[in-house]
């Protein structure tokens, strides 16, 4: 699941993109993977910076295009209007366990890449979804688009933070 990494601690998910209604509901961008997945995550914290609100999430759904989100202790459009632009974090230990060898992009980022010659070819600075695969854009001397498939990552090692990849350093 795409999601910003933003600390250790807290996932950014979302974003609130405007209002809906007149009864406190507002419109929601939604950074996961299926955009509706981000109703699994009933507190979200809301802000731009540090010291997120925490909101519970009441009623969430897909509206026409896009998504409308209802939250507690938000009764009016004037109250809505003041978390337009605000960023939805979720506490990074409530994202589910994944099965061995899969990541979440926030768990990459930041990853030293190198070649299986051992040729360091920079960082993963973020992810790319594309529709055929996820890529990485890794930043060092140059920046590099590196498809994240099986064939491309050998190994992944998080507490080293170290990538190694089949790839050509002069691709």
């Amino acid at each position: 699941m795409p999601g910003r990494a933003t600390s250790q601690d807290v996932i950014e998910l979302g974003q609130i993109a405007g209002l809906w209604g007149v009864r406190g509901w507002v419109k929601v961008h939604s950074f996961t993977r299926d955009c509706e997945d981000i109703f699994a995550y009933r507190t979200w914290l809301l802000g731009n910076g540090s010291e997120p609100r925490a909101y519970e999430l009441v009623n969430g759904r897909r509206q026409g295009a896009g998504l409308v989100a209802e939250l507690s202790g938000i009764q009016d459009r004037d109250q809505a209007a003041d978390l337009i632009g605000k960023r939805i974090y979720v506490p990074a230990a409530q994202l589910p366990a994944l099965p061995p060898g899969e990541y979440y992009w926030h768990q990459l980022q930041g990853l030293v890449v190198v070649t299986r010659d051992g040729a360091e070819l920079g960082h993963v600075d973020h992810m790319l979804e594309t529709g055929a695969n996820d890529v990485m854009v890794v930043r060092g001397e140059r920046e590099l688009l590196i498809p994240y498939t099986a064939q491309v990552v050998r190994s992944v090692d998080l507490e080293a933070r170290r990538m190694e990849i089949d790839w050509d350093a002069d691709y």
